[in-house]
């Protein structure tokens, strides 16, 4: 084509319309995929930035499906918990039921004087004869009923001898016969009461071997039917321990869980799991004929029962620690993506009102040229008439 002579008006026509197809070009594409920087080419230091700003935030949001599931599995365990501790209010209940049940015995254990204590020993023990002042009297320890010791005063009453006694959980009395008479308590009905030895200078009243307790068996049908129940509950405690699970991670069956916030792996919280089993909480199932029996059976039931119930609660208020961390962290990374994502976009993105606006300028500068291009030919034209 260089044997083709154009006039220099033409020439810069031409140029014009190319640098305006080339604008008009840059401009369509721009509107088309709503983007000023689609390559390294059109603004490598943007499209750099905005890769790496693209890229942490879809590092960062991949890590939101992994901190979902960690506030599920906090979620399960939580709810596990709550179900642990209405258990274990239930069977707070079923024990409740044993103090208020009849004491369970017809007759009690006793262990009677085998002396007389006097007439007036009721108002004072200590007469020279039966006891003596600063006599010691051991109770020893049988079944649940604990050792004792009294020492009896210069002046020892019935009711100061049976406030040292109802440590014991015994209580003391004067028959019609004036033999002092040793029994135990509601709370100890089941128990036998424990050989009675005299001090090293003792009077001359010594205690015969004590009488086993009478049970009373509709009275024990009962407690053996409340033995039943709690059984039942400490088994609930136990399958509902093993089914707080999600995702096969049980925070309350031993297992651990690790969760980690941002790319880098540094930013991490771990939870450390717990076996909050009937075991793990110090319950056990009791056995019939055994527990259950009498009051102090009941109380030390209640006992840990209400030691499990504080590790639940001390277990669920920092389980709700955690959860509120987890949550705080989960609603931080959207907000943290949605920053990346602005900044790429405000690096990337074309204002598609300015690049409209461009397209109508250069469509309609594209016409003038090819007008002014037209004007430009027409020199030419008017040779070619003369020519002819």
């Amino acid at each position: 084509m260089s044997g083709i002579v154009l006039s220099a008006a033409v020439r810069q026509n031409l140029l014009s319309l190319q640098d305006t197809a080339s604008l008009l070009s840059t401009t369509q594409n721009r509107l088309a995929t709503g983007n000023k920087v689609n390559s390294a080419l059109d603004n490598p230091t943007n499209f750099f930035t905005a890769q790496g700003l693209d890229n942490r935030a879809s590092d960062i949001n991949n890590l939101l499906d992994s901190i979902g599931n960690g506030v599920q599995v906090l979620q399960a365990a939580n709810t596990g918990l709550t179900s642990l501790q209405k258990l274990v209010d239930t069977a707070k209940s079923i024990a409740n039921q044993v103090l208020q049940a009849p004491a369970g015995y017809t007759a009690k254990s006793t262990s009677t004087s085998t002396t007389l204590v006097g007439t007036a020993s009721a108002a004072n023990l200590v007469d020279g004869v039966g006891f003596k002042a600063n006599q010691t009297l051991a109770i020893a320890a049988s079944g649940e009923l604990p050792a004792i010791t009294v020492t009896f005063g210069a002046t020892e009453s019935l009711d100061q001898l049976n406030t040292s006694l109802a440590a014991g959980g015994l209580t003391a009395s004067i028959d019609s016969s004036n033999h002092l008479v040793i029994t135990t308590t509601n709370d100890y009905a089941g128990q036998t009461i424990g050989t009675i030895t005299p001090g090293s200078t003792p009077g001359t009243t010594t205690f015969g071997a004590a009488t086993a307790p009478t049970a009373d068996a509709a009275s024990q049908a009962i407690r053996t039917s409340l033995v039943g129940q709690y059984n039942n509950i400490i088994t609930q405690i136990t399958t509902t321990s093993q089914d707080s699970s999600f995702n096969g991670i049980n925070l309350l069956n031993g297992d651990n869980l690790k969760l980690t916030f941002d790319e880098t792996g540094k930013s991490t919280l771990n939870i450390t799991g717990v076996t909050y089993n009937a075991t793990g909480l110090g319950l056990g199932s009791l056995t019939s004929g055994t527990d259950f029996l009498d009051n102090a059976s009941a109380n030390a039931t209640l006992t840990k029962l209400g030691a499990a119930s504080t590790t639940l609660r001390t277990e669920a208020s920092a389980l709700g620690s955690n959860l509120s961390v987890v949550q705080l962290r989960q609603d931080f990374n959207k907000s943290l993506i949605n920053v990346l994502q602005t900044g790429s976009s405000n690096l990337t993105l074309a204002d598609a009102n300015q690049e409209a606006a461009n397209s109508q300028a250069l469509s309609t500068r594209q016409s003038i040229a090819v007008s002014a291009l037209s004007l430009a030919n027409q020199s030419q034209q008017s040779v070619l008439q003369l020519l002819r």
